[in-house]
């Protein structure tokens, strides 16, 4: 291929990214790339595959090159990667060893002296080292290292003013601060006058925000106001302090969650999320009787809530009563006020589990029908319904279904043993008609059966982050 025609090809593949036409710039970037194996080629091709949101093949094409750890543009890229797969600790590695003083001073640099791709756009870019800063600031942020995200985001700035990125975080940080400082304030002002209602408003907002809040104090300041304005004082902060509650279930901190439920119960009697979250805990550590006894009580205050009625279907899962199971799951979606959206795909997804256990195949799949029309990216729901497939000898259906769970997730065990299972059922059947296949369930090992991994807990699902004058988190089951 001559030189003009590759060059050619390469506007091509940088006219498909400025119109955002990425599945063609990766296709025309892999073809120059394997003509030329140009590092500035595979760079391109890398860079395409990234803005196509193909991280992991990116990742692989720049980590397979030569040029990788000597190159700062194909690190960070490469590291960029790894932040979008959420590999926090592969990041930093691929960053490299570097350290940074309290100053945001960078003082061990030797990584940082490999060539760099560009020179000629190095005055009229970013600089690459505040980029790196700035990215290393944010794995150490996402591993709950904030002292040194803190010196990272110094680094970046330091590195490069123009790295508007730091500017955002750091007026996060600007904030903080300003909060704290109101908090100091409007603590010696309530030491002098405890019940000085803007001042104990402004204060409590501040805590809240800096996750300082305390419940028992709120609420013994709302003793001291008139009837009516108290009790609009004590269920504003029920309603705002849904977020902490459920923060500390999500850090498995179920002392303190169960007290602040306890709490909450206490002083709301006529509201049923406090016993609702209380039941949610106990089905977390297993205590599935107990959770049912107070989901039963949540039930009673708030007959309407069919968040409730999921979770009775959940804990009837649990203990293997199946039939009851539906029969809850069922009611969850009939009480759905309106027509059925993304965050109570789980519900649906709840049921078709449980009519695959009665061995009602046929309408577990319209229901996961019913949950893949509601959300396209959920591999408990692609398992199932290969799954239930599979039971029923529909070994072409189940290979289809098992490929586009492990497109979702391709390390799933599960998915790749039962495919595996479900390829070798299909050529038995291929091979010899007249053979008797044997069924699938009975090849199954517990092992196989136990669970698929990844389907959604409680914290992940659609409704995780509704506040507490909507529908709290959908429990969804995690076993087959």
């Amino acid at each position: 291929m001559r030189e003009e025609q590759i060059e050619k090809l390469r506007g091509v593949v940088r006219d498909c990214v400025s119109k955002h036409l990425y599945s063609s710039a990766i296709f025309f970037a892999d073809k120059v790339a394997a003509v030329t194996s140009d590092p500035a080629d595979i760079y391109m091709q890398a860079q395409a595959l990234y803005l196509g949101r193909h991280y992991r093949r990116a990742f692989h094409l720049l980590n397979a090159s030569q040029i990788v750890l000597r190159d700062l543009r194909f690190r960070y890229l490469a590291a960029k990667c790894l932040e979008e797969l959420k590999e926090w600790d592969q990041c930093l590695l691929m960053l490299g060893d570097a350290k940074v003083d309290e100053h945001g001073n960078i003082t061990d640099t030797k990584d940082y002296s490999s060539m760099y791709l560009d020179k000629d756009g190095e005055d009229r870019e970013i600089n690459i080292i505040s980029a790196i800063c700035f990215l290393r600031g944010k794995a150490y942020e996402a591993l709950e290292n904030r002292a040194q995200a803190r010196l990272w985001y110094k680094a970046a700035i330091k590195a490069d003013p123009l790295c508007y990125e730091y500017d955002k975080d750091n007026v996060v940080e600007t904030k903080f601060r300003e909060l704290e400082q109101e908090v100091s304030n409007t603590k010696i002002l309530l030491e002098k006058d405890p019940f000085h209602l803007k001042c104990t408003l402004v204060h409590l907002a501040a805590a809240m925000e800096l996750g300082h809040s305390n419940l028992s104090n709120g609420m013994q300041f709302s003793q001291g106001l008139p009837s009516k304005q108290g009790n609009k004082f004590r269920w504003n902060i029920c309603s705002r302090l849904d977020w902490l509650w459920n923060a500390y279930a999500a850090q498995e901190e179920g002392d303190q969650a169960m007290s602040a439920y306890r709490t909450a119960a206490r002083l709301f009697p006529g509201c049923h999320l406090p016993t609702l979250y209380i039941g949610m805990e106990n089905m977390r550590t297993h205590s599935f009787k107990l959770a049912e006894q107070f989901f039963m009580q949540a039930q009673v205050v708030c007959p309407s809530d069919p968040l409730v009625y999921n979770e009775l279907g959940v804990v009837a899962y649990h203990m293997k009563e199946y039939k009851k199971a539906v029969w809850w799951f069922e009611k969850t979606l009939a009480h759905v006020p309106s027509s059925l959206s993304e965050m109570w795909e789980p519900t649906v997804v709840n049921l078709a589990h449980a009519l695959r256990k009665l061995r009602r195949y046929n309408e577990a799949i319209i229901y996961y029908e019913k949950a893949l029309a509601l959300s396209t990216r959920s591999l408990s729901t692609y398992a199932g319904l290969a799954y239930t497939y599979h039971l029923q000898d529909n070994f072409t259906s189940a290979i289809t279904y098992y490929h586009k769970a492990l497109w979702l997730k391709p390390d799933d065990q599960f998915c790749t043993e039962m495919l595996t299972l479900a390829l070798a059922d299909e050529c038995r059947l291929g091979i010899d008609p007249k053979v008797e296949t044997i069924r699938t369930s009975d090849l199954l090992s517990s092992r196989m059966r136990a669970k698929i991994t990844g389907i959604s807990s409680s914290s992940n699902s659609p409704l995780a982050k509704k506040t507490i004058d909507e529908a709290p988190t959908t429990t969804s089951i995690s076993s087959l």
